[in-house]
């Protein structure tokens, strides 16, 4: 079962796999590697929100959505997911183990890059 780290909720594989199935709109998954890991091997059409863009978009997010997000191991997911808190998203979790924990099916290449077109991460 997850836990919380620094007040942001730790999912493990097994509750992330469950959300992925269930394959509704939220909560919005958000993979912050960089494009070369992502192309490397990603969860099937989760966006890529590299770590470093995060501060460029931020004030775009919807503050009301709920976000999971995704590294390689849990680490760079998590530092950004504090500052999705201290920048007024109350509503984030991060996938603890990250994409080291992921033992399911993926996908390679550029799928999904948010990149100038915030509302990719809202399916819209």
């Amino acid at each position: 079962m997850g836990y919380d780290l620094e007040g942001i909720e730790q999912l493990e594989k097994s509750e992330i796999k469950n959300i992925y199935d269930e394959n509704t709109s939220t909560p919005v998954f958000i993979d912050v590697r960089e494009p070369s890991e992502y192309v490397e091997g990603h969860i099937p059409g989760v966006p890529l929100l590299p770590m470093n863009q995060v501060p460029e978009v931020i004030d775009e997010l919807k503050k009301d959505k709920e976000y999971v997000l995704i590294c390689r191991s849990g680490n760079r997911s998590q530092h950004t997911a504090l500052y999705f808190k201290d920048n007024g998203i109350e509503n984030v979790k991060n996938f603890a183990g990250g994409m080291l924990a992921w033992d399911e099916e993926v996908t390679t290449g550029m799928e999904n890059p948010v990149e100038d077109d915030i509302s990719k991460l809202y399916n819209e």
